[in-house]
């Protein structure tokens, strides 16, 4: 299955780095690393993630990744890389739930 990242999931991802690496390269490399593997199993297994608690919808799944959430939408031979969010952040708030956007 494809993998398609959303231009704010590499935004997202981008900042992840940049923020760990305020601290430390190397666990900056080491961590972005992780979230794209974990992204690229989904090629194999789409459905790996659970179904996003706030989403209505069984195709809106995430990996958790401690402290961070990837939230991925399922579409025909695709899997969509909606946002990756630290799991702090509030998805009551409407401006968040990306996966609404046209």
């Amino acid at each position: 299955m494809k993998i398609c990242w959303s231009e704010s999931s590499v935004d997202d991802l981008r900042a992840i780095r940049e923020y760990i690496s305020r601290d430390s390269e190397y666990y900056a490399i080491q961590f972005t690393g992780k979230i794209i593997s974990s992204i690229e199993q989904l090629s194999l297994f789409p459905e790996m993630g659970r179904k996003v608690p706030e989403a209505d919808d069984d195709n809106i799944r995430e990996i958790i990744l401690r402290p961070y959430r990837i939230i991925y939408q399922l579409q025909e031979n695709m899997v969509n890389i909606v946002t990756i969010l630290h799991s702090a952040r509030d998805l009551s708030n409407p401006k968040l739930k990306r996966w609404e956007i046209g």
